[in-house]
């Protein structure tokens, strides 16, 4: 599975001799963790500023989230505004808004001065059935309470099934990685480092500073930001803190052009829709699910297929991919403190599948606190807040469902049986000894690793759809050799003889 963005001819390579300032470069003011759009932005702002910076990505620039987006800069949102509403003030949301608006502005701006193409197209949540109403009438209600001149519509000219809709004009749509490669250049341009494949293992305080452990050695700076979709260190329990959830993308060849504008169902199954390549290709996006919770995500998959052809005839799909995101405990971002009242090590999480416009606010709030500036809507934008931490009922559900995939996934290990969830005759888990052990064949070859996750503990389940282990606890996830992929862990999986 390769999404659209990153399917290229001619893969980005970084223009320094990455080894040999690695061992040089010494001490750095900050490192950021994590080649995505945060850690770019807030590694670029700081460069600016003339700080020494380091960019530290495990894998390559938007292997992970960005790279795998849908590429809607868009303020709308679906129904998040209407969340936020119902568990906040309205100065709060507000906040958030306003947040969201200068982070979008900064991203289109940012383009235009980089000749990166933008698509500029109004933005639809809209209901699929008559129960779907209701959501669209309290996001339009959120829209008009944070300033948004929003719109209410009772129809749509596109073929799918719909009972009305919000729309918000003059949103936008990206490319994602021709961002991230100019975002690059600049920090470089500003006399900050970026490194490809270093993963950030754990860290260490010493007096006045944090030792950072790599695969490649350790590297010191004054501060650390995480920006790894969760953070992968878990003091401060963020992993407790969090909901991660994998969606599916496909992209179309489509006659005719695709839509000119971007669509998000209000109700369930999620329906997202926008055009790509000067619209000749249609992004339909959806049927989101926790991770290493679903019977089947090869059936997500083929559904979206399915349904894209049944409403659009003639398209022919070109390209599948997935994404993983956060959600918090009360729907607002987490940025700041990894530990509340130590500004050691920082953290930016909790988007929501909003990343385009979340993560360069949170940048901005990060470099600010970091520089010592100050934003007027940063309220909305904390890693801790009294209305986080005593948010017992939400955090008792989040918990209470990690507890019961803990319990059955280790009941069923131990009982030896194969995982009942999976339909896939070339993966399954078995018992040797008290050790789960995937096990996972393709074209003769068997891969087996012990499948519980170094994380915390859970028992792993196959993914179907991309042939990866995935745990049903706090997302983490790993290829079919064990080699960790993302989430809160950051070790592979034990290989089995």
């Amino acid at each position: 599975m390769t999404s659209l963005w990153l399917d290229r001819t001619e893969p980005f390579s970084l223009p320094v001799d990455a080894e040999q300032s690695w061992n040089e470069r010494g001490r750095y003011d900050t490192v950021v963790v994590g080649g995505g759009l945060t850690g770019l932005v807030t590694g670029l702002l700081l460069a600016r500023s003339g700080q020494r910076v380091a960019v530290v990505e495990a894998r390559t620039l938007g292997a992970v989230t960005t790279g795998n987006t849908t590429g809607k800069v868009s303020i709308l949102q679906g129904t998040r505004l209407a969340e936020i509403a119902r568990r906040h003030a309205t100065h709060t949301l507000r906040s958030y808004v306003e947040g969201n608006l200068e982070g979008q502005q900064w991203l289109i701006r940012y383009c235009h001065e980089r000749d990166i193409p933008v698509g500029i197209a109004p933005d639809f949540t809209y209901a699929q059935t008559s129960s779907g109403a209701e959501s669209v009438q309290a996001q339009y209600a959120a829209c008009r309470a944070a300033g948004l001149s929003a719109r209410l519509v009772s129809d749509l000219d596109i073929p799918v099934p719909n009972a009305g809709a919000v729309t918000l004009d003059d949103q936008a749509y990206i490319d994602p990685m021709p961002v991230l490669q100019a975002l690059a250049r600049d920090i470089l341009s500003h006399g900050g480092t970026v490194f490809e494949r270093r993963r950030v293992t754990g860290a260490r305080s010493v007096p006045k500073s944090q030792v950072l452990t790599t695969d490649h050695g350790d590297i010191r700076a004054d501060r650390v930001v995480l920006a790894t979709g969760i953070p992968i260190l878990d003091r401060g329990g963020f992993f407790a803190r969090l909901s991660p959830e994998r969606s599916y993308a496909a992209a179309f060849d489509i006659p005719g052009g695709a839509p000119d504008a971007m669509y998000l169902s209000a109700d369930q199954p999620t329906r997202s829709l926008r055009p790509a390549a000067d619209g000749t290709k249609l992004l339909v996006g959806g049927n989101g699910h926790e991770v290493g919770r679903t019977d089947s995500a090869q059936g997500a998959v083929d559904d979206l297929i399915s349904w894209t052809t049944q409403y659009f005839p003639g398209t022919t799909l070109t390209h599948r991919w997935s994404a993983q995101d956060y959600s918090s405990l009360d729907k607002l971002p987490y940025v700041g403190p990894l530990v509340p009242g130590q500004e050691g090590i920082l953290v930016a999480t909790g988007f929501a599948k909003w990343g385009m416009t979340n993560a360069v606010s949170a940048a901005l709030v990060l470099s600010a606190r970091i520089l010592g500036g100050h934003i007027r809507w940063a309220d909305a934008f904390h890693s801790w807040s009294p209305h986080q931490v005593f948010d017992v009922t939400a955090a008792a559900k989040l918990n209470g469902s990690v507890a019961v995939h803990l319990a059955s996934g280790w009941g069923g290990a131990l009982l030896g049986r194969r995982t009942a969830d999976d339909p896939a005759p070339s993966a399954r888990v078995i018992r040797e000894g008290l050790v789960p052990v995937g096990e996972h064949t393709k074209d003769g070859h068997t891969e087996r690793v012990c499948v519980v996750c170094p994380h915390l503990g859970g028992v792993l389940k196959w993914n179907d759809a991309e042939e990866t282990w995935d745990c049903p606890l706090h997302g983490s996830r790993f290829a079919s050799d064990g080699k960790v992929l993302e989430g809160p862990s950051t070790h592979d999986l034990r290989r089995v003889t």
